[in-house]
């Protein structure tokens, strides 16, 4: 039985508990004061609550702000918003961003529940986590959507203009919608263009609030000093992965918001350029008066002060002449962009320039620009923007496809569903620079192992194809056909570097193929990726390698031009780098691959003309053989289609799956060597002869003469 406790003990362990629980929430209380009023104090400082700023005084002389602007220029306004999704009512002056705008307890630092977004483009951006409060006003207020549904609206050419074509201004401060790049479509997006999606940063540093004090609103440069050593200026900021020429100036060491502003130089003046020449009404920029593009009346280029005023306003927007300009604001109203989503912005300018001097007698030059990374840092092609429609790379897919893939696969030994990647990052190859992962061994589609003895076997874990030999024999085992295609995947390069040892073509029966090409010449240099790529070989001259090997990916011109001498269609070969092409290379060991009887043309010409050869039997083949034509496409999966109304061209709604074709046997093993010669564009260097001899089987077998090739 337990005993009773006195009930004089009893009380006495209550009022002890009250004190004591008393005694701790009162320090609690303290401490969260103490915060609360620090962080006041940050807040006190800040944008955001200066109360003379233009972004809360605007309306004074009306009396309220409407609607469509209390959202952002208000708290009453935002705390209306967040309840319901819209501001019911116009708001009285006075107020600027509060405590409760994020707040729904500023005592005791509560944040709002609220976590996506959706921006102007319809857009709706989910599992933001607090950063979404942050969006809710710094995403603009215009898209790709609005522009074309003005120029949709206005019914005329592109290069017609129209009074009802006004400027359309994406608002100011638009950071969220830049640094989401092409999931917001906060800029103008051209057509048939990929662009960049989410800046993608390190972990802990990739949300707006984890860069930002949320209260103070700066950065902490110390932090960023953890990579970005030695800068103090973000603007001069320039990481691996960006060691591209974007502005066409020759510096590759300036930050990229240096980049950024010679590009916007150069849209500026192609767009008064193409007012004056395609218009005939000359156009000025007034970035601090509403609404910014005005006639430039005296056409002197400048806005002069009779001339920057809302009666003035710029009134004949062609809709070539809309696009190029509202991205042009874009670059202009997020003045730290260049953090947010360089990129994307370089993207945007690049094709605004690019549009409007495909109508200029004098384009402006773009000699020398780039408009993105080396493939691997390249977050608006598709092989990483492939997924966006499904919210995540497949675990088939995610170990090459995705920042986080491989990391995981190497450290798990699985594969699985990975986020969609804007390119990769650092982690995707070292576990903490400069360190970098270790893989021992490779295996291949085909089952076998290879080991390049360096870490050129991280870079053979993606650039192996997917298909082999193998793949093609068993497809063909399986049935009496017909076959659908087998596609050996892109870039293989290790697969055809190992050549006949890693059976990554269809390789026929009774026929001897090349394995490993080891070059004789090289010394014992330049015989791995690593070594050819990021030369770590070279006792030449010691210059950095440091952009190459990050963001190139090709070997250096001065490794190679001693030997090779310049492109051999250069009238007076030699030793200038600046001259040299890898594309005309021509070892003398190198026999008349495609047997046209030029001894001269380059490798990589060999090669070519070996695949028109076969790209032309197929057709042939295919016709005449199989009683269907066949057209390829080499930007359409799965590539091969019927073509349906025997013209040779591919017509629209031809090159689409479900028209994919449908192969006997051997029409299917050479169209696999097709496609893994013209998906492994560099195999003329990493191993011409092993493709050679798979392209000249390959005509062979659809019939060509085998008295064209005596070398094989």
């Amino acid at each position: 039985m337990m005993k009773k406790t006195p009930i004089f003990l009893f009380l006495i362990g209550i009022f002890t508990a009250a004190f004591v629980l008393s005694g701790a929430y009162q320090g609690q209380t303290i401490h969260l004061a103490s915060k609360a009023s620090h962080a006041e104090e940050l807040w006190q400082h800040s944008g955001h609550a200066d109360s003379t700023a233009e972004a809360f005084r605007h309306w004074d002389e009306d009396g309220e702000i409407p609607t469509s602007c209390a959202k952002c220029h208000s708290t009453p306004g935002f705390v209306d918003f967040i309840t319901d999704g819209s501001v019911d009512s116009a708001v009285s002056p006075g107020t600027t961003v509060e405590c409760t705008v994020c707040h729904v307890n500023p005592e005791q630092g509560v944040l709002r529940n609220h976590t996506s977004v959706v921006f102007p483009s319809g857009v709706k951006v989910e599992k933001l986590g607090s950063e979404a409060l942050c969006m809710e006003c710094h995403q603009g207020r215009a898209s790709t959507a609005s522009v074309d549904a003005a120029i949709e609206r206005a019914g005329v050419d592109d290069d017609t203009p129209s009074p009802s074509l006004r400027f359309i201004n994406i608002h100011y401060y638009a950071a969220a919608a830049n640094q989401l790049g092409t999931v917001a479509k906060g800029g103008y997006e051209y057509a048939g263009k990929g662009y960049d999606a989410r800046f993608s940063h390190i972990k802990g540093y990739n949300a707006c609030i984890t860069c930002h004090n949320p209260h103070s609103l700066e950065v902490d440069l110390e932090a960023c000093h953890t990579c970005h050593t030695g800068v103090n200026d973000p603007k001069d900021i320039r990481f691996y992965g960006s060691f591209v020429d974007y502005d066409g100036d020759g510096d590759t060491t300036e930050g990229i918001y240096y980049e950024i502003e010679t590009m916007k130089d150069k849209l500026y003046a192609a767009i008064q350029a193409y007012a004056n020449e395609v218009i005939g009404a000359p156009i000025v920029y007034d970035s601090h008066t509403y609404p910014y593009f005005f006639h430039d009346n005296n056409r002197n280029g400048q806005p002069d002060p009779d001339e920057a005023n809302y009666g003035n306003r710029y009134t004949s927007f062609s809709p070539r002449l809309l696009r190029a300009a509202y991205n042009y604001q874009v670059a202009q109203k997020d003045p730290a962009g260049f953090a947010h989503g360089g990129k994307y912005i370089i993207e945007l300018l690049y094709d605004s320039l690019e549009d409007l001097n495909s109508k200029l007698n004098n384009p402006v030059s773009m000699a020398g620009m780039s408009r993105v990374d080396e493939g691997h840092f390249n977050g608006s092609s598709e092989a990483f923007r492939h997924w966006d429609e499904d919210g995540e790379v497949s675990a088939f897919c995610s170990k090459c496809h995705s920042a986080e893939g491989l990391p995981h696969l190497l450290e798990t030994g699985e594969t699985g569903t990975a986020e969609v990647s804007n390119g990769f990052l650092c982690t995707t190859c070292h576990t903490s620079p400069p360190g970098v992962r270790r893989v021992d061994q490779v295996k291949f589609p085909s089952g076998e192992v290879k080991d390049l003895g360096d870490s050129s076997n991280l870079c053979m874990m993606c650039h192996q194809g997917r298909a082999s030999l193998y793949s093609v024999q068993q497809a063909i085992a399986s049935s009496s056909g017909p076959y659908y295609f087998i596609n050996v995947h892109y870039y293989p390069a290790a697969a055809v570097l190992f050549g006949s040892e890693v059976h990554g073509g269809f390789e026929y029966p009774g026929k001897v193929y090349s394995g490993q090409q080891i070059f004789p010449n090289h010394m014992g240099k330049f015989d791995t990726c690593v070594e050819c790529h990021m030369g770590t070989k070279s006792d030449l001259k010691p210059y950095d390698y440091t952009g190459q090997m990050h963001s190139v990916a090709k070997p250096d011109p001065r490794d190679c031009v001693n030997c090779h001498g310049q492109d051999i269609s250069q009238p007076n070969p030699g030793s200038d780098p600046a001259k040299f092409k890898f594309s005309g290379i021509r070892p003398a060991s190198i026999p008349d691959f495609d047997g046209d009887g030029n001894r001269s043309e380059s490798i990589k010409d060999e090669i070519l003309g070996l695949e028109e050869q076969l790209l032309d039997l197929i057709k042939k083949y295919a016709r005449d053989k199989l009683g269907a034509p066949i057209i390829y496409d080499s930007h359409s999966y799965p590539y091969f289609f019927f073509d349906s109304n025997g013209n040779g061209a591919i017509d629209p709604g031809e090159n689409i799956y479900p028209n994919r074709y449908l192969f006997d046997a051997r029409l299917l093993k050479a169209a696999y060597n097709y496609q893994l010669s013209h998906k492994e564009p560099h195999g003329f260097i990493h191993n011409a002869r092993y493709i050679a001899e798979l392209l000249v089987d390959s005509i062979v077998s659809l019939g060509g003469d085998p008295a064209n090739y005596p070398w094989r």
